[in-house]
């Protein structure tokens, strides 16, 4: 099997040759076709997480080097391991990542994504930046028949972030336009699975303009520069503020700005991982009576929902680019040089 692999953090992959590992157990051999770049992958790359405040997350633990990055695996199963069941061989599935230990109780509550010891793929455990990968039980494998293979992958991670983010929201949802801050590939998924899902057209905002005018383009209600100071104001004037707000971003602006946009009785999910921190007079949470929720990903049952409802044909595809797994150091750089619309996956 070929990878592309880290060897130093900080430093570009590299590309290695190894023995292809065969299937035991439960385990199933995944030859992979497509796997998407995401920006976890940048951080994972670097070794850290930005803090703010010149502080940052050192996630440099918890896996040997080399590694494999990609949590964004569709593939053809090659292999399966003696005790395998539910799959055959030559099927193609997408791969659900975000494995836990199977034994705490988050897992044992059917949230293995907020595992407490996760072995996750690409993140804690070599993953999909490679032709050849073992997943350790076929229930992690979801039949996508109805979507094109170049766009399954990517629904594991921006798909299920964005669908898992928004459901959170609940009922609020229903009293008016949701706010989606943020339009990069991860956030342009929001704002398509929420046209989707509720009944109004969302608001968007990002500083970007060329996204902004994609997102009118394709049915927002109104559009925002959240790097605008007056914004806050006229959007506040403009809408009357929102029930329900997601940040696919995660970084001071992007919370500030939606935080600020909430009604009274709203509800802010943070959804986004690009780093910084936020301070907020702790009055302001109960006097507004809002709330301001974490999301990580999603749970496997929201994995196969989030699947149906794409193929039901209601989310409308972002644009793809795929490049060879060989150009994944230059497709890195260009996510992290903001050169990227929509989501580039990497085919083998």
């Amino acid at each position: 099997m070929l990878r592309q692999a880290i060897v130093e953090y900080g430093m570009p992959l590299c590309e290695a040759i190894e023995p292809t590992p065969e299937p035991r157990g439960r385990e199933v051999l995944l030859r992979i076709r497509h796997c998407g770049v995401c920006h976890s992958d940048l951080h994972l790359l670097d070794g850290h997480f930005d803090l703010g405040g010149g502080k940052s997350l050192d996630v440099r633990g918890g896996r040997e080097l080399p590694f494999t990055l990609g949590h964004e695996i569709e593939g053809e199963v090659e292999a399966v391991g003696p005790e395998a069941t539910g799959v055959a061989i030559g099927q193609r599935r997408v791969v659900f990542p975000w494995i836990g230990c199977g034994q705490c109780d988050s897992c044992r509550a059917g949230e293995e994504q907020i595992c407490v010891k996760p072995q996750q793929m690409g993140i804690q455990v070599d993953g999909g930046y490679a032709t050849h990968l073992l997943v350790p039980d076929a229930r992690y494998l979801i039949d996508y028949a109805g979507i094109p293979a170049e766009r399954a992958g990517s629904l594991m991670c921006s798909g299920l972030t964005a669908y898992a983010a928004l459901r959170r929201l609940g009922n609020l949802a229903e009293r008016g336009p949701v706010l989606i801050m943020g339009l990069g590939g991860v956030g342009m998924m929001g704002f398509a699975f929420a046209k989707a899902m509720f009944a109004h057209a969302p608001v968007v905002a990002d500083i970007s303009a060329a996204k902004r005018e994609a997102a009118l383009a394709a049915g927002a209600a109104s559009a925002w520069d959240p790097s605008d100071p007056e914004a806050r104001r006229a959007f506040l004037k403009a809408t009357g503020g929102v029930f329900g707000a997601v940040d696919f971003v995660g970084a001071e602006v992007s919370f500030n700005f939606a935080q600020a946009a909430l009604k009274k009785g709203g509800k802010l999910v943070v959804a986004g991982l690009f780093g910084g921190s936020f301070s907020m007079p702790i009055p302001f949470l109960p006097m507004r009576a809002i709330a301001i929720e974490g999301s990580y990903v999603g749970t496997l049952a929201e994995a196969e929902a989030m699947i149906d409802l794409v193929r039901s044909g209601k989310v409308p595809p972002l644009p793809i680019e795929t490049r060879p797994l060989a150009a994944a150091n230059q497709a890195l750089d260009d996510l992290r040089g903001g050169r990227v619309m929509g989501r580039i996956v990497l085919t083998t």
